[in-house]
């Protein structure tokens, strides 16, 4: 159900790829409380991105899950703010996230929806 949508300036060789990848697929499961198997994950390296005028070290987030709680944001926006802090080095101020909400029945999954 949880997509988390990654795309940086920022190299990403395979030694600060798969750890991302993982880091990133556990935090997601923890912070919406969902299960890890239905945990998607997807990171793009895209180096023609600038912010604030700037090509410092930054990453765009989209975030979409069924059930994502409007009043927990802020702590879901610190959480991954902090995940990129540590793993990409990527100060907060420097990183955007979108958050989308999908109903059920817009959610197609093993033929079905959920």
């Amino acid at each position: 159900m949880p997509l988390l949508k990654i795309t940086t300036n920022q190299p990403l060789d395979q030694d600060r790829l798969e750890p991302l990848l993982k880091h990133a697929s556990e935090s997601v499961a923890a912070i919406l409380g969902k299960p890890e198997r239905y945990v998607m994950v997807s990171i793009e390296h895209n180096p023609q991105m600038l912010f604030a005028g700037s090509r410092d070290a930054l990453a765009y987030l989209e975030l979409k899950s069924i059930g994502l709680p409007d009043d927990q944001t802020r702590q879901i926006s610190n959480a991954l703010c902090q995940l990129m802090e540590r793993q990409l080095a990527i100060s907060p101020d420097r990183i955007y996230i979108e958050f989308s909400a999908a109903e059920r029945h817009q959610w197609g999954w093993n033929s079905s929806t959920f």
